[in-house]
């Protein structure tokens, strides 16, 4: 099985040439471009793709892939928001994913941002590189005690519950698709209304696409701190930019935007960005963005690669595809 893997990032590689060798029958051509119909035509000969976050794969796509008889879309990743699943089902080609990869990654990441906006740890080693011990404009609060709303308790969630019941936060999770747990179950209105803390877990739909707007802000505490290391389109961006400029939200921390797949893992150092509210949002001094970076540890990308070769294999050979995305 011949399978073009687009997005290819020059640190993954390793991990899939380890992962790909009890498979001897799949090989990988790493494609530094992203998928989208201007760029489908370098599908023709292969039998799956593999695909990332930001690569489209839209109805148009997924024709082309059908006129090329490719038979599997192998994403390395959970979500799938990208990926017109009638269109695929429509066409008889399966689209497989990795549903986990330690989720514990991404739950760091959370607490990283929390920790890094509620401290300024930023901030404090930028001035001590400058031989400036001050701590004027550096005060914090702790997380201990605090009401910290997690937005979708999947494995990601319950990981970040894990680590917050550590801290001795207060945490309350909505999630409709869930039961009892170590946490206080609400309504949304009540998360957003008695949180100090948010982080955005659940995946991206059409009922979730911007549940933080202007609306969800103004039920929420002034000075609340926001988090999202989900999906960027969970948050609408201009509706942040109100929210930073009368306060009502006092700090955020972005793992992912609307727009990313324009900006994130790429070098753009030596150009102007084109991006008004991105640029809007980074200047900000109580917002601190990461790009896309949560996934991103030892154990995280080994779990990506092996368990698409797995899935890719299954494919392959014919048996059930556990990952299958319906």
């Amino acid at each position: 099985m011949r399978i073009a893997l687009f997005s290819s990032q020059n640190y993954e590689v390793p991990f899939f040439k380890q992962a790909i060798e009890p498979f001897s029958a799949l090989e990988f051509c790493f494609i530094n471009e992203s998928l989208n119909p201007n760029t489908v035509a370098l599908c023709q000969g292969y039998d799956a793709i593999c695909v990332f976050v930001n690569d489209i794969v839209n109805a148009d796509v997924i024709a082309t892939l059908k006129e090329y008889n490719i038979k599997t879309i192998a994403l390395r990743c959970a979500g799938f928001n990208n990926v017109d699943i009638k269109a695929a089902t429509a066409s008889n080609i399966d689209v497989v994913r990795v549903p986990a990869y330690s989720p514990e990654a991404v739950a760091e990441h959370c607490i990283a941002l929390m920790l890094t906006l509620s401290r300024k740890t930023h901030k404090a080693y930028n001035r001590v590189r400058e031989d400036n011990f001050d701590l004027n404009g550096l005060l914090g609060f702790n997380i201990y005690n605090k009401t910290v709303g997690v937005v979708g308790c999947g494995k990601i969630g319950q990981a970040l519950v894990s680590i917050l019941n550590g801290f001795g936060a207060n945490v309350l999770v909505y999630d409709p698709n869930i039961g009892e747990g170590p946490y206080t179950l609400v309504s949304l209105d009540i998360l957003l209304a008695q949180s100090d803390i948010i982080s955005l877990h659940c995946p991206l739909n059409e009922h979730t696409y911007h549940i933080i707007d202007d609306a969800a802000f103004a039920k929420m505490k002034p000075g609340v701190m926001l988090i999202n290391t989900s999906r960027g389109a969970l948050l609408d961006s201009k509706a942040c930019i109100s929210a930073l400029k009368s306060k009502q939200l006092g700090y955020l921390g972005l793992d992912v935007y609307e727009q990313e797949s324009e900006l994130f893992f790429k070098n753009h150092s030596e150009e102007i960005i084109q991006d008004d509210i991105f640029s809007r949002l980074v200047s900000f001094p109580n917002v601190l963005v990461t790009g896309h970076q949560g996934f991103f540890t030892k154990e995280a990308l080994k779990q990506i690669a092996t368990v698409t070769c797995e899935n890719l294999n299954a494919a392959r050979v014919g048996k059930p595809l556990l990952n299958k995305v319906e």
